[in-house]
């Protein structure tokens, strides 16, 4: 009896769109209208203002913030560094640092933006310092003096102990989206085939896509093989090329006005997000769990001036391709997917934390063939992470996917009839994971014991199916 086998081909499709609001989400939108100032709402002592949250200028050094011990809880921008810290110790030296040109104004609680006497003369315990990445402290330096231990050569040397930014930012309100420039952001490719393109403001654009990319956008384009079934012909060779393209954001928002802690908070990342990624051959089975290929990992550390305080914010990226196949189809697929997502967290006063996610996506038109029968499932996402000084806050897994199966049923008869009977279909996804972590206690907020999820978001829709006999 001869072999039979089919294909079925999958035409091209109109534009899907999907829209999404999160699972157990709460939207956060008080940064979502820069030209609408928020409403203040001041403490009892009238002090609480609005500062403003934006980046730290570049190519000049970020002053650090200090909060002085029975300095009426006012955080003051000095001309002070931290020269050097130990991890271990615990033990830091501050120094003078070099002047430069003078600082952009920024709003805070103070009279004046500029450092003053009180903010430049020597720390004390019960200071606060808060620092944008210094030696010894990649991602910057929140902490509390402890213990002045005396002068040398480099500065004066004191103890430290971690603290919060409800105390440097008091009962101050902030509230802002600030983008991450493309240029900062370190990659470190986990497997060849793999370049880097970015695009910033000034017409400034590095790798072989930069030229096409819109301003503030970053890609990775990867070109991979990837297992392919061990009966598999040569000509069924399985791999995954495409790119991610996105323009991530900072979102971050503080309400100090309730005068005992924050009255409410936010941390998040949120960003455009398309990409356009081809699945061919047939995959190796699956043995269990899919099978994660990362294929690169990205790292920025921005530094968002918030009044006079530099917050470093910790992002880290590691993008992947996920295939799960039975080895059975051979699979010829292309799919562009584009939208947008956010998460985080978001703190009011006698609610806690709660998780925030949500995504829109539109997967465009998509071609593709499907030989045999069997089922597969391809993805291309990203595990993201977005922290404060270097603790990680909230993590989260975005994953566009697509998903195809086949049905083939054939029969013979000793008088040499033969007929084929199958069936497919085709559909297009996203999954999006993660979880609140601990150190959102960062914020000055109560302690929570456990990792909070941000609850699995997943939308699938059908993107062509059909029948064929024969």
């Amino acid at each position: 009896m001869r072999t039979l086998a089919r294909r079925f081909l999958l035409p091209g499709l109109t534009t899907l769109a999907l829209t999404a609001t999160g699972c157990s989400s709460t939207p956060h939108t008080g940064a979502a209208d820069a030209a609408a100032p928020a409403t203040l709402a001041p403490a009892g002592d009238g002090t609480s203002q609005q500062l403003d949250v934006a980046a730290a200028p570049q190519g000049t050094p970020t002053p650090a913030a200090v909060a002085r011990a029975g300095g009426k809880g006012k955080t003051e921008q000095s001309s002070l560094k931290v020269a050097s810290y130990d991890q271990a110790s615990g033990r830091a030296v501050i120094a003078k640092a070099p002047q430069g040109p003078a600082p952009k104004p920024t709003k805070s609680a103070s009279p004046s933006s500029s450092p003053s006497p009180t903010a430049d003369k020597p720390v004390a315990v019960g200071d606060v310092i808060a620092s944008a990445p210094a030696p010894g402290a990649p991602n910057g330096l929140l902490a509390k003096v402890t213990e002045v231990v005396g002068k040398t050569d480099r500065g004066t040397e004191v103890k430290t102990a971690s603290t919060t930014l409800a105390t440097v930012l008091n009962d101050d309100k902030a509230d802002g989206k600030v983008p991450v420039d493309p240029s900062t952001v370190t990659v470190e490719p986990l497997m060849k085939g793999v370049t880097f393109s970015w695009a910033k403001g000034q017409g400034v654009k590095f790798g072989p896509e930069g030229a096409k990319l819109p301003l503030g956008n970053l890609r990775l384009d990867v070109n991979a093989a990837v297992d392919t079934a061990p009966d598999a012909p040569a000509s069924a060779g399985a791999s995954v090329s495409g790119f991610v393209q996105l323009a991530p954001q900072v979102e971050f928002s503080y309400d100090g006005s309730s005068g005992g802690g924050p009255r409410s908070a936010f941390l998040g990342m949120s960003g455009d997000w398309s990409s356009q990624w081809k699945l061919q051959g047939r995959a190796a089975a699956s043995t269990g769990a899919a099978k994660r290929i990362p294929f690169a990992k990205l790292h920025s550390a921005p530094v968002i001036q918030v009044g006079p305080v530099p917050v470093v914010v910790n992002l880290d990226l590691t993008c992947y391709v996920q295939v799960e196949a039975d080895g059975r189809v051979t699979l010829d697929v292309q799919q562009d997917v584009k939208g947008d997502f956010k998460v985080g967290g978001s703190y009011a006063t006698g609610k806690g934390w709660t998780p925030v996610s949500a995504s829109n996506v539109q997967s465009t038109p998509v071609k593709a063939s499907v030989t045999a029968a069997g089922k597969v499932k391809g993805a291309l996402g990203a595990e993201a992470s977005v922290g404060l000084y270097g603790a990680v806050g909230v993590s989260a897994d975005f994953a566009p996917y697509l998903r195809g199966e086949a049905d083939a049923k054939a029969s013979a008869s000793s008088d040499g009839k033969t007929s084929l009977s199958g069936s497919w279909a085709l559909y297009g996804g996203f999954d999006l994971s993660g979880n609140l972590h601990l150190q959102l206690s960062l914020f000055g907020t109560p302690l929570f014991e456990r990792k909070i999820p941000l609850g699995t978001l997943n939308r699938e829709w059908t993107l062509a199916s059909g029948h064929a006999e024969r």
